[in-house]
């Protein structure tokens, strides 16, 4: 028995010392890992030279998406794939308004003589940041300036900004994947019923279809009649902006399903050649081959062995400051609302406001341009930001809203107050409605043979996630959810002109278009930021003006952090996905992503004014 004992005893002593072993190990990694991070930040922020060629292209090599407001530094991201090699280029974010003033800035640089779209990496970014970059490419091709893009294929997103090239490049095994717009979201109805998670609801809007993943399977036939018409309208500008770029009509363009695989046949399903046979692209070539044309046209590099260029994150154009000159000030709205202070990503009530009122109480600033890019949220959160940029409006500082992709919901609650509204035709906005939930577990528990029991000196005070909620606060619960919307379409009908009555008509949750949003009187104008500076000048009667950008500068520690995130979305994803069957990674991914969204969501009233669908168009 001391034999059995002493081997037990031994066994453990060797594990737990095994155990002790791998924490240190993990955690000095870790540390070696940070202190590397931060050198590699440390230096890269040192002051280098700015890598401009003699004469050359400018390459446009986006990787990641677009964002009006990025989450993490991009350049701390890059000094992150040089020190660990994790392949994370597909994670980052580009800031929309540095793309579009590196573009604008190249067309007048004589050092500039064209340009290289290399967009393999770039995963895409909404339809109204797509058309503003459209627009500095249309710029600076008609400035007599030549545009090349070259891709192994071509996504949608892709494709919309390589269509602005005058010469498009396809790999002879490529392909240019246009196959419209859908929306896909869960449905949880039957899970939390085998789960016996009780599901509380309340809503107004007959299309505010937000809720519906909890309380259906599948679309209810109005969310789809809504859904099927903002789809459809998105599907409609591309393709007219794309056929019109390649000088097709929509329909060569994209023949719909049967037009595409007859097309195929025709080429025995070769992809590139009937991306050639219908004026898709312009030359199907290989790498070196395309990399040929392009030393053709921009000349050789002995240093880079490689045609002459300067890549986006090099280039760096001296701007000019005015600083005596007056500012408009630049507030971003970009992400989810949520209460109190602002998370990556996301829009802090407390945050945002705290930047109108610097704005509001700075004599600098003369205007206020919010740029609205949200699919809404919190209706506390909404409030506090709305009630702010109306007290700016009310000191005499014009407010131009600008909406990006999305304002929609929450996003157009906080944009009732501007002087001015400025929608793109593809923002996505509207979504006036309102609703809360509540889960319980009550019978999820009654499964395990747990159970809930006390006192209370009233209903409302006996109110918990383990049992059900009582009729006299849902009552009160459905009768909040209800004022809330009055306050809605009355604070809309205020700011538009317009009777609760009208409102309650274009509200009830429905997603508009810009164009429709316009036609409905919900914004004043169809542009992009362009004319909401414009604007904000003309309302302030500023001949000259300089912009101020209000963003978060982010700390060493925080890029530290920020890099360490990165890197590990980096590598993980990969390996997760490598064990899982490529259905159930993505259904995984979008599970998380939706769980994310709910749990950030802190109203203190469990009230939220969001579109859910808004965000999800592919």
């Amino acid at each position: 028995m001391r034999i059995l004992w002493r081997i037990i005893a031994g066994f453990l002593r060797w594990t737990w010392r095994l155990l002790n072993f791998v924490r240190e190990f993990i955690l000095n990694l870790f540390l070696v890992l940070i202190i590397l991070v931060a050198v590699g930040i440390y230096f890269e922020l040192q002051s280098k030279p700015v890598e401009t060629p003699t004469k050359g292209a400018l390459l446009v090599n986006l990787s990641g998406s677009v964002v009006d407001k990025p989450t993490v530094n991009n350049k701390v991201r890059q000094i992150g794939r040089e020190l660990l090699g994790t392949s994370s280029n597909r994670l980052q974010e580009t800031s929309l308004f540095d793309l579009v003033d590196t573009i604008r800035a190249a067309k007048n640089d004589s050092n500039i003589t064209g340009m290289v779209l290399s967009l393999t990496d770039f995963t895409g970014t909404d339809q109204a940041s797509l058309q503003y970059i459209g627009k500095a490419l249309r710029e600076f091709r008609d400035s007599g300036k030549q545009i090349y893009a070259v891709g192994d294929s071509y996504d949608q997103s892709q494709y919309y900004l390589a269509s602005f090239a005058n010469k498009i490049y396809l790999s002879p095994m490529g392909t240019v994947d246009l196959h419209g717009f859908a929306t896909n979201t869960l449905y949880y109805k039957t899970l939390l019923d085998k789960l016996k998670v009780t599901t509380n609801i309340f809503r107004v809007g007959t299309y505010k279809s937000a809720v519906e993943p909890l309380m259906r399977d599948n679309m209810s036939p109005a969310a789809r009649d809504a859904d099927t018409r903002w789809v459809t309208g998105l599907w409609n500008n591309y393709l007219n902006t794309v056929s019109a770029n390649r000088q097709l009509t929509p329909e060569q363009l994209f023949p719909g399903a049967a037009g595409m695989l007859t097309g195929l046949q025709q080429v025995d399903g070769d992809t590139a050649e009937y991306a050639l046979k219908n004026k898709l692209v312009d030359v199907l070539a290989s790498r070196g081959e395309a990399d040929d044309a392009m030393i053709k046209a921009f000349g050789y590099n002995k240093q880079k062995k490689d045609f002459n260029y300067v890549s986006l994150d090099d280039y760096s154009p001296k701007q000019k400051q005015d600083d005596n000159a007056p500012q408009i000030a630049v507030i971003f709205a970009n992400g989810a609302i949520v209460d109190g202070e602002g998370q990556a990503g996301d829009v802090g009530g407390d945050t945002t406001a705290e930047q109108i009122r610097q704005a509001r109480l700075d004599p600098k600033i003369k205007a206020i341009v919010f740029r609205v890019n949200s699919p809404g949220g919190s209706v506390s959160a909404s409030e506090v930001i709305r009630s702010e940029l109306a007290a700016a409006r009310a000191a005499g500082k014009p407010v131009v809203v600008s909406m990006g992709g999305m304002a929609a919901s929450g996003g157009y609650w906080i944009s009732t107050p501007a002087n001015y509204i400025i929608a793109s035709p593809s923002t996505l906005t509207g979504s006036i409605g309102i609703f809360g939930v509540i889960n319980t577990y009550q019978d999820t528990l009654g499964q395990f043979g747990v159970h809930t029991d006390g006192v209370a000196t009233s209903p409302l005070a006996d109110i918990a996630t383990t049992k059900a909620l009582p009729a006299e606060f849902s009552q009160m619960m459905q009768m909040n959810i209800e004022h809330g919307y009055k306050t809605f379409i009355g604070l809309v009908a205020k700011a538009r002109n317009k009777t609760p009555e009208q409102i309650d008509q274009i509200g009830q949750g429905h997603v508009w278009i810009g164009t429709d949003a316009k036609n409905n009187g919900l914004v004043d104008q169809l542009g992009d930021f362009d004319d909401a500076v414009k604007k904000a000048a003309e309302l302030a009667k500023l001949p000259k003006w300089q912009l101020n950008w209000y963003v978060d500068q982010p700390s060493l520690t925080d890029m530290v952090f920020s890099q360490m995130n990165a890197s590990v979305h980096a590598m993980l994803p990969a390996v997760a996905q490598a064990y899982l069957p490529a259905p159930v990674a993505d259904v995984a991914l979008k599970m998380s992503s939706q769980a994310d969204l709910f749990n950030n969501l802190n109203d203190p009233q469990n009230r939220y004014a969001m579109c859910l669908t808004c965000g999800d168009v592919k």
